[in-house]
């Protein structure tokens, strides 16, 4: 894209010594190290680093202008704006020709189900003969079947995210369901994102380091759903706390979908059963009734199945195919997946007090009368800590045996983050606290009887561990296997 288009076609404040406006960008850049010739490097401003400190190294990498929110003391092309994280957003989509509005978009959000619901719509894509993208938490691929490819954020940076978008145009695919994080609509990463449909899982505790209140957190959620228009749907699931807030953030000329279990909605499930083999219930679709056998387990697991169903009546899609697809689908990696039998050892991502909470009920639900319930948790650092005592008290309430680990510790110290968990437990006479994770397992081992269910939380499908100094390899399911192996 020649400069000049690209100024013509942006908000800015000024221009700095911009003069070639011939200049041919083909590409952006945000990390000066990545940085290559006839880059546009964009400054941008984040919670621990400044791009405006990069900028030189930028333009001795070959970057030809640079987007800032400042004046910077350097003789180079500068392009003054208000907000380079709104920038960089616009700027990608004009260098990637807008590529969404091409696309079926459709952005899945809430704390917990985002991964589950959105490799469930996938599916329901492909089972009605339309090839469908996911781009999410797992990574980015083009078809189900397809392999994980990188993923460094639930939702890429602009840059990424709209070069993606564009390769799924590139491959004539015409459908993408995307998860939609938190941090990703606060930092404009999906601004210019032309989404056709939204879905609603629910919202409880997880990100208050970053969006500090409940209110802040809402309210990001909130911009996915205030921004659609007129022929765009939204699927709401109006058993949670948030659902009416919602709802009220919705235009009246987009067309709204409901799922619930406790509420009147559009789509209901009742006469829910569980046992070793997944949940059955009858799933109520406006006036109709349909009996559905899942391979999935868990009340949450009904509430993410659920969601795919809505979203599939509000695609007008066939609901007995979708049923009948869904009931064939056995999970996705690292969510209430069963490593081992006898005894039962599970991994699941759940890391907020809502997510344990759902994931040791559903535990609870297939442990053995004869048979305890062991939890093995940490908590990650740098993040939200007011979490961690309500989730070791969650643990303590609802698991027979728990064993305090360290999930991501980042630059805290491991001991101050158990420290912190142990002070929501009301007796920490019988916790077993062991700071490394392996060891954590190794130690339920050793305690785990043949009925025995063993639920280590927190990291799922993670295949490594972020420590102060370095991130290593390191996989629950492998070490399970491992260790668990020849029990």
């Amino acid at each position: 894209m020649k400069l000049r288009n690209l100024i013509d076609s942006i908000n800015y404040i000024e221009l700095v010594n911009v003069n070639n406006m011939s200049e041919e960008i083909m590409g952006i850049s945000y990390n000066s190290k990545k940085t290559v010739p006839n880059d546009l490097f964009i400054c941008l401003t984040g919670e621990h680093v400044d791009g405006h400190e990069y900028a030189e190294e930028a333009f001795d990498n070959g970057a030809c202008v640079c987007v800032v929110e400042r004046r910077l003391n350097l003789d180079v092309p500068q392009i003054v704006v208000e907000d380079t994280s709104e920038a960089i957003a616009q700027i990608s989509d004009l260098l990637y020709n807008s590529p969404s509005k091409k696309l079926n978009l459709i952005g899945v959000t809430g704390t917990n189900g985002k991964t589950t619901v959105t490799h469930l719509i996938q599916k329901l894509f492909e089972a009605n003969n339309q090839q469908c993208a996911l781009i999410g938490t797992l990574g980015h691929k083009f078809f189900s079947d397809d392999i994980y490819r990188d993923a460094k954020h639930t939702t890429p940076q602009a840059p990424e995210l709209q070069k993606l978008l564009y390769e799924v145009n590139e491959k004539c695919i015409k459908n993408v369901v995307m998860e939609v994080s938190s941090h990703a609509l606060a930092q404009h990463r999906v601004d210019y994102c032309d989404f056709n449909g939204a879905v609603f899982t629910n919202l409880t505790q997880d990100h208050l380091d970053f969006h500090i209140t409940m209110n802040n957190y809402f309210n990001a959620k909130a911009i996915l759903f205030e921004n659609l228009v007129a022929g765009d749907f939204a699927v709401i699931n109006v058993d949670d706390a948030y659902a009416t807030k919602f709802l009220d953030k919705i235009s009246p000329t987009v067309s709204t979908y409901t799922y619930g279990i406790n509420m009147p909605a559009d789509v209901r499930a009742k006469d829910i059963k569980f046992n070793h083999d997944g949940a059955s219930f009858v799933c109520c679709v406006k006036d109709k009734e349909y009996n559905v056998n899942l391979k999935m387990n868990g009340l949450f697991s009904v509430y993410n199945v659920l969601a795919a169903i809505t979203t599939a009546l509000a695609l007008e899609m066939d609901i007995e195919t979708s049923i009948k697809t869904l009931e064939g689908i056995g999970g996705v990696a690292g969510r209430f997946e069963v490593i081992i039998t006898k005894p039962t050892v599970i991994v699941d991502y759940a890391h907020t007090p809502d997510g344990l909470a759902n994931v040791l009920k559903t535990a609870r639900d297939i442990t053995p009368s004869d048979g305890k319930l062991i939890c093995i948790f940490g908590c990650g650092g740098d993040r939200d800590a007011t979490k961690r005592p309500k989730m070791g008290a969650i643990a303590e309430e609802l698991a027979d045996k728990v064993i305090v680990t360290s999930d991501n510790p980042r630059s805290e110290d491991p001991q101050q983050i158990i420290t912190d968990i142990l002070a929501g437990f009301k007796s920490v006479n019988d916790v077993i606290v062991e700071p490394d994770r392996e060891l954590a397992i190794k130690e339920a081992y050793k305690i785990a009887q043949p009925n025995d269910v063993v639920l280590v939380a927190g990291k799922g499908h993670e295949n490594y561990q972020i420590l102060a100094n370095e991130t290593i390899h390191f996989d629950d399911r492998e070490k399970v296997r491992e260790i668990f192996g020849n029990h």
